[in-house]
């Protein structure tokens, strides 16, 4: 049995008993997600590995694959480019983003199973877990908790999160 966590549209996520706060995507919570709308999916989310910023945080203890990032790596969100929803090394000619950041939010990221087996274009790209802004404030996506908070979680052993509408 898979150790799932239960993500609330109210912005709670649920995990072994604990109740943790967490930023959703600001187009709210939609089955039928697509690239740009700015909303998290609902579905059963599985947590593909942990990639973490070496040069700022310890990688957390979880069983996940732990790999530290660099600043070339980025995520293609160009529905256009067959490298979209997959890891890339920049620079890269497609529309992209950064995982190497200025602010603290992908010190901790942790890619979601959304939308990459297979692929499909158009359907949304760069799910993550990652860290919460200070206020919370909604994400572009993905679903974000405070560091404290995501180390807990992943040391309890989380392995899916399964969003609800």
């Amino acid at each position: 049995m898979t150790a799932t966590a239960r993500v609330l549209p109210e912005g709670r996520l649920i995990f072994r008993g604990e109740v943790f706060r967490c930023a959703l995507g600001k187009g709210g919570v939609r089955a039928d997600k697509s690239e740009g709308d700015g909303a998290t999916p609902t579905g059963l989310l599985p947590l593909r590995r942990l990639l973490y910023r070496a040069d700022r945080v310890a990688a957390p203890e979880c069983a996940l694959r732990r790999e530290p990032i660099g600043a070339e790596d980025g995520w293609c969100d160009d529905p256009a480019h067959p490298d979209y929803n997959r890891q890339i090394t920049l620079p890269h000619p497609a529309r992209h983003e950064r995982l190497w950041r200025g602010d603290a939010l992908y010190d901790v990221v942790v890619p979601l199973g959304w939308n990459d087996a297979p692929v499909v274009r158009g359907r949304g790209s760069a799910i993550f877990l990652h860290l919460a802004r200070p206020d919370y404030a909604p994400t572009e996506g993905c679903v974000a908790l405070s560091l404290v908070d995501l180390r807990r979680v992943l040391s309890l052993g989380v392995e899916a999160l399964a969003v609800e509408r």
